[in-house]
């Protein structure tokens, strides 16, 4: 999916995090996205106060609604997308020749590297539709690989006393997703049993946030609303999960992510400069991001640059 803003603001991130454990309720931005008809969005990263949680550094939430996703080619550098249907089904096509439907647990995984372009359309005929998207920055040494494609259909699942979950990335317990990941990551989504209290393991030395969608959910202690992102910082071996009736949560984590990366509308770099040259090839059609059949040449532009250069914005204390 593409981030439709018509003017997208830029994100410098410092995220090394700090070597502690804390717990920081996070409120949502409704992002409106004339791109995909009116849908509206829950934009939970990044924030002003936190753009990433390990190299995560993109997570938008949108439906349940019955409005039709038509996201038109649009192009991505340096980090890779992560669709993850909850309900409703989305046809993905992209210009490494990629055409594909994914449906609820499943994964679309495509890496943007140098360059890529891709569109994501409804195909469930009007049905609700709702889901996930997010990015991963790519680190610096990897940010201008080829694009590259990869769909997972079968997920492993880590299950311990009420609480199951399909691990997208990395590895939960003795769960280990095959997604290409290129920093130390965990993304899952869990399912926590009405009236369960039980734990989840963790890496200490990873970041991690947990998402509750569908309901509330007692994390480590604290309340998280439907639709709140809870930040937990790093130095934490387990996370205590309890809930009063089922619900869905989805638990990112990572390695602190030391890079200082610039995000702008779709691009994810390094410098002002680099992200207007992304901006610049997109717009004179360039081979740089291929071509995605199936539009007959339809494709979104970019907006434009701000007049001024794209300046920093860090993590709080930084």
């Amino acid at each position: 999916m593409s981030n439709l803003d018509t003017h997208p603001e830029e994100t410098v991130c410092r995220t090394a995090a700090d070597d502690h454990a804390v717990a920081q309720l996070l409120e949502p931005r409704d992002v409106p996205l004339g791109g995909l008809r009116g849908i509206h969005v829950s934009r939970l990263l990044p924030q002003r106060g936190l753009p990433t949680v390990g190299a995560w550094c993109f997570l938008d939430v949108f439906g349940p609604n019955n409005s039709q996703m038509s996201v038109l080619p649009h192009p991505h550098t340096g980090l890779q997308t992560v669709t993850w249907p909850i309900a409703g089904e989305i046809h993905h096509r992209d210009s490494v020749g990629s055409d594909v439907l994914v449906r609820p647990g499943q994964l679309n995984l495509m890496t943007g590297g140098h360059g890529v372009a891709h569109s994501e359309i409804s195909a469930n005929g009007g049905e609700v539709l709702a889901g996930l998207q997010l990015w991963v920055a790519l680190p610096a040494e990897r940010a201008g690989m080829a694009p590259a494609f990869e769909q997972h259909v079968d997920l492993p699942v880590y299950a311990h006393g009420g609480v199951t979950a399909t691990v997208l990335a990395g590895t939960l317990g003795e769960a280990t997703s095959p997604a290409t990941v290129h920093t130390p990551l965990l993304g899952a989504e869990l399912r926590v049993a009405e009236g369960s209290r039980t734990t989840v393991p963790l890496r200490p030395d990873f970041e991690h946030a947990v998402l509750a969608v569908g309901g509330p959910l007692v994390v480590s202690g604290v309340e998280v609303p439907s639709g709140r992102l809870l930040y937990l910082g790093t130095g934490r071996s387990e996370l205590m999960l309890s809930a009063g009736r089922d619900v869905r949560a989805v638990l990112l984590g990572g390695e602190p992510f030391a890079d200082e990366l610039v995000m702008w509308w779709n691009f994810v770099g390094r410098s002002h400069d680099e992200i207007a040259a992304a901006r610049a090839d997109w717009e004179a059609g360039r081979p740089r991001f291929g071509v995605v059949h199936g539009h007959g040449g339809a494709r979104i532009p970019a907006p434009e640059l701000p007049a001024v250069r794209l300046t920093p914005r860090r993590r709080h204390g930084r």
